[in-house]
């Protein structure tokens, strides 16, 4: 499954590099229309990323992501900053198909275990952001990426499985925004050590030979932003593959 990526900043689509605000690319100020564009295309689901209410919860553009779920025609799943059980009802009931939980998972897991059983695995998406140690390991970074916790995916992983986790997005924070290919070998890794989980790779798609390659991993899905921004390919060419 491709996942065509808007990013939300001030109502307008963005893209930043390892997720530093002050290295912002736009695309374009009408986030619908980009999106009806990926729907005419062939895409059935949206990535939605609210950086604003990453940043500061009181400016969250939740009309904006509801307008997207509602109008564009396609099946939509969001995040960015969510802090809350209310937060995660709200975008339920704005029509958003899957709740995007990042920083939260790692530093309140008591909290987003009993999210998970309270709105169903098919509703609620974690989203560890690894970087690797000198040792290869994955471990996962919070605050925007800007602190790593020192926990390991692979414990992080274990924790929820328990209580049915079925989604994840994982993103290696050294390839996003690069262009610089996605790290295949972390995937095929965590396929091979979680087979009931449904993994979504992020960041670094930069051909369409990277997606034929993430394929071959056994992940369920491919997160293209920057890609389809700067014309390295088609969205039909992409879901092609």
């Amino acid at each position: 499954m491709i996942y065509p990526a808007i990013d939300l900043r001030g109502g307008r689509v963005v893209r930043l590099t390892e997720g530093k605000f002050d290295q912002e690319k736009s695309y374009g100020d009408d986030p619908l229309a980009v999106a009806r564009g990926f729907r005419a295309a062939g895409a059935t689901w949206l990535h939605v990323v609210d950086l604003d209410g990453a940043k500061d919860p009181a400016k969250r553009q939740t009309p904006l992501v509801e307008k997207l779920a509602r109008e564009s025609g396609l099946r939509v799943q969001t995040g960015g900053g969510i802090r809350d059980e209310a937060q995660v009802a709200a975008l339920l009931a704005a029509g958003v198909e899957r709740v995007i939980v990042g920083s939260l998972a790692v530093r309140q897991p008591d909290l987003v275990l009993s999210w998970l059983l309270s709105f169903g695995p098919e509703r609620i998406i974690l989203s560890p952001d690894v970087r690797l140690d000198a040792a290869g390991i994955p471990r996962i970074a919070a605050a925007g990426w800007q602190e790593t916790t020192g926990v390991a995916l692979d414990d992080f992983l274990t924790g929820y499985l328990a209580v049915g986790l079925k989604h994840i997005l994982c993103t290696d924070i050294s390839r996003d925004g690069k262009l610089t290919g996605p790290n295949s070998a972390l995937y095929a890794e965590l396929v091979k050590k979680f087979p009931t989980l449904q993994i979504q790779a992020s960041g670094g798609v930069s051909s369409l030979d990277d997606l034929r390659v993430l394929r071959t991993t056994g992940s369920a899905g491919a997160i293209v932003g920057r890609a389809l921004y700067e014309n390295k390919f088609t969205l039909t060419e992409a879901l092609a593959c």
